[in-house]
């Protein structure tokens, strides 16, 4: 993937170098930590929720005492990312495109595209919906309309599950930024608002599956018009994201880490209907072609 084509962001903020959160229950290494993220798709638990790691629920106003930044930031929103910290300039020219993509998106409808900021963090983080750990992956709070992502992660897709690669790396960013478009469409809203009246959001062919797989499908509109923009994919680059959207599947983690599928546990989708719905929104490159709230089946 020539990614280096793509312009960058000036919406990354870099926590990285910043002081460390305190984190819950002694400290989980990495190893550890991507071994909860699977209990909690397993048991189809939100891992942040499962670990008590945010405080509010997804679509919660914003908490007046969560601070904007942790003190000792290495680089704040706007800084260019440093000439020997590619991760930080591969991260800051993917969000970049989602911004070109969805600004562009948004203009065609009448209407103006605020873009995110991402966050980049190491070890725990505090966010407007509470903190969290890197037990968390990387995720998508809607309090403060930011995504939050450890690089540690693309790692630990690659060597855990056995997804990984630039382009695959990209996915997972494009897939936040796509709940960051449901947020501000309203999509988010309403799933919350079902949750809050005690409708049972999960499952197969649930809410939260329906939410996640339109994520999944926002991801794939957003690399068709990066494609036809840049030209940046190289062989083999579809396969990675298609593999990693393979190795996230529910069904997927649910059989490596206890050999059996429990649908009814399900929040993400199978494997089988993460890989469509990527491909819909690639193949297509349409936005309304990703409603998949009115689909009859997943």
């Amino acid at each position: 993937m020539k990614w280096q084509r793509a312009r960058q962001s000036q919406n990354v903020e870099d926590r990285r170098g910043g002081a460390r959160l305190p984190v819950r229950g002694g400290g989980l290494g990495i190893g550890g930590i991507i071994a909860v993220v699977l209990i909690g798709w397993v048991l189809g638990i939100n891992p942040i929720d499962m670990l008590g790691l945010l405080s509010q629920p997804q679509g919660s106003a914003p908490s007046a005492s969560a601070p904007a930044s942790i003190p000792g930031d290495a680089a704040g929103p706007g800084a260019p990312a440093p000439a020997d910290d590619p991760q930080r300039d591969f991260v800051a020219r993917i969000l970049g495109d989602t911004e070109d993509v969805w600004g562009a998106v948004f203009q065609q409808n009448g209407q103006t595209y605020p873009a995110p900021t991402l966050v980049l963090f190491s070890g725990a983080v505090q966010s407007a919906c509470g903190q969290a750990t890197s037990a968390a992956g990387p995720f998508y709070c809607p309090g403060d309309r930011q995504v939050y992502i450890d690089l540690d992660f693309f790692a630990e897709m690659q060597a855990r599950l056995g997804g990984g690669g630039d382009f695959a790396e990209a996915y997972v960013i494009a897939h936040e930024v796509g709940h960051h478009v449901q947020t501000i469409t309203g999509v988010s809203a309403r799933v919350n608002d079902a949750r809050r009246r005690g409708e049972n959001v999960e499952g197969d062919g649930g809410l939260l599956v329906r939410q996640e797989l339109q994520a999944d499908c926002y991801a794939g509109v957003w690399a068709h018009h990066a494609q036809a923009r840049h030209q940046w994919l190289e062989p083999g680059d579809i396969e990675e994201a298609l593999n990693t959207a393979t190795a996230i599947g529910d069904d997927a983690l649910q059989r490596q880490a206890r050999g059996v599928v429990v649908p009814d546990s399900f929040s993400h989708g199978t494997s089988e209907q993460r890989v469509r719905w990527f491909s819909r929104g690639f193949e297509s490159g349409q936005p309304n072609d990703c409603d998949t709230f009115a689909a009859p089946s997943l």
